[in-house]
């Protein structure tokens, strides 16, 4: 049976003995210390343990003043942790209990005895459950092997931890773990008691993953692989500016809140990106750039920067060249005073009319042509600086007979001569879309043709305004 209980306890080495948590975030955890191992408890007959003074170290508890424990624990999920405990001592104050008596004992030293013991445990820990970040209790059930001289032999333990966690990674360790042993008998040398290993010492934590070694582990990392700010949660603020870079419209530049993160030089309110005059403040509008003369037009664009004017014309004002009132943009005839109504071209006056008819009355042609007698060229000169007075202006020249002749000769007589007027006109630069011309013969006369006067008369050219 003590064979028994003794692989038992060795199959439980594996658990470790741990009396510390690790969370799924730092999942290695290693704590050292002192230990103080404590044989007070002891058997009343065979099967009922007896504890008395558990925590009276001046009476029962053996302790070596240095680093006697070592522990070394891994998150297995959730909140359970695995590990394993390596420890020693001198055992110079072994308690044994009185035959015969209840709960009389003595304090005897067994000569000295060396400990050693390798445990394991699983722990279990409750800190999230109370949902505090500093005050971590837990609870651990294993086995081990420990031994008491040339005494060894396995055990069952469980136990309690307390880590108190005064910095992220650090905490005061503390805990007491009953290791109960299976030997029947409490000889010195030759068995293993039951006893009570206690410890106190400093745990770290460890094993979090910082991919991108910024000091701010992958899990609490909002930027895993790019190394960043603690205040951006792991995030980068490239330019320093207190804006991460993904909230940051100029990463690499230096800028301002109200900018989104951008540069503003001439603090306009257009961020340098956007500005196309960044030393000079501006307008939003005009994408940074100033207007002068507040006519819509950027300076840099404004062919007239200090008066106001129009954007079509680059930012200058429409010219009146000819001072009608009519701009040169409107004015049909820029370069010629005319009214509003018109177009800013002259308007035909029945005076003009009348002038060019005076002259058309006296044009000559050679008998029975449409070629012009020589005094004639004077008149037909007058005539286009007139028309040319009025360069929108269109005219119908239509020419007459008188009844002389064959009707059909002098209707084909008629249209030659008033083409030949037309012709001529235009050779003197009046454009031809503004004349055209027409012949009706002996059709319409104005006086007798009975009378030499009077065929004198027939005998014309007549110009007509077209409207």
């Amino acid at each position: 049976m003590k064979h028994l209980n003794k692989l038992f306890a060795g199959a439980l080495l594996l658990a470790g003995l741990s009396a510390n948590a690790q969370d799924s975030t730092n999942p290695w955890a290693i704590s050292f210390g002192v230990n103080a191992v404590d044989t007070k408890i002891s058997m009343k007959g065979n099967d009922h343990l007896r504890f008395e003074e558990l925590y009276n170290p001046r009476g029962n508890f053996n302790i070596v003043p240095s680093v006697s424990y070592v522990n070394v624990a891994r998150n297995v999920g959730g909140n359970f942790s695995f590990g394993l405990t390596g420890s020693f001592n001198k055992i110079s104050k072994w308690v044994e209990h009185v035959p015969g008596t209840e709960n009389t004992h003595v304090v005897v030293n067994p000569g000295d005895l060396n400990y050693y013991g390798i445990d394991g445990a699983i722990s279990y820990s409750f800190k999230d459950l109370i949902k505090s970040k500093w005050f971590d209790p837990s609870l651990n059930l294993g086995g081990g092997y420990t031994f008491f001289g040339d005494a060894s032999a396995g055990t069952v333990n469980g136990g309690w931890g307390l880590n108190l966690w005064f910095a992220k990674n650090v905490a005061l360790s503390l805990g007491s773990t009953l290791k109960y042993g299976f030997d029947d008998n409490r000889v010195p040398d030759m068995d293993v008691p039951t006893h009570i290993f206690h410890h106190a010492g400093l745990k770290f934590q460890f094993g979090a993953k910082d991919t991108d070694g910024d000091g701010i582990i992958d899990k609490e990392d909002a930027c895993p692989d790019v190394p960043g700010l603690e205040q951006f949660q792991g995030c980068p603020d490239t330019d320093l500016d207190g804006i991460q870079d993904s909230a940051d419209a100029c990463p690499n530049d230096f800028g301002t809140v109200e900018m989104n993160g951008c540069p503003d030089q001439d603090g306009d309110t257009v961020a340098d990106k956007d500005d196309a005059c960044i030393d000079v403040p501006g307008l939003p509008v005009l994408g940074g750039c100033p207007d002068a003369d507040g006519d819509g037009v950027a300076d840099k664009d404004d062919a007239c920067p200090t008066i106001k004017g129009e954007k079509a014309n680059k930012g200058c004002p429409w010219p009146d060249t000819d001072g009608d009132k009519v701009l040169d943009k409107d004015d049909k005839c820029p370069t010629v005073a005319g009214t509003v109504a018109n177009n800013g071209c002259p308007e035909v006056s029945e005076d003009t009319m009348k002038k060019l008819n005076d002259y058309a009355k006296t044009i000559l042609f050679d008998t029975g042509k449409s070629s012009f007698q020589k005094q004639t060229l004077p008149v037909l000169e007058a005539m286009a600086a007139i028309l040319k007075e009025y360069p929108t202006a269109k005219f119908a020249l239509e020419g007459h007979t008188d009844s002389d002749g064959k009707d059909a000769t002098n209707l084909q007589l008629s249209k030659d001569r008033a083409a030949a007027v037309k012709n001529y006109l235009i050779e003197k630069g009046i454009a031809s879309d503004r004349l055209t011309s027409e012949g009706y013969g002996e059709t319409k006369p104005v006086a007798s043709n009975k009378t030499k006067a009077g065929k004198a008369q027939n005998r014309r050219v007549e110009v007509k305004l077209v409207k």
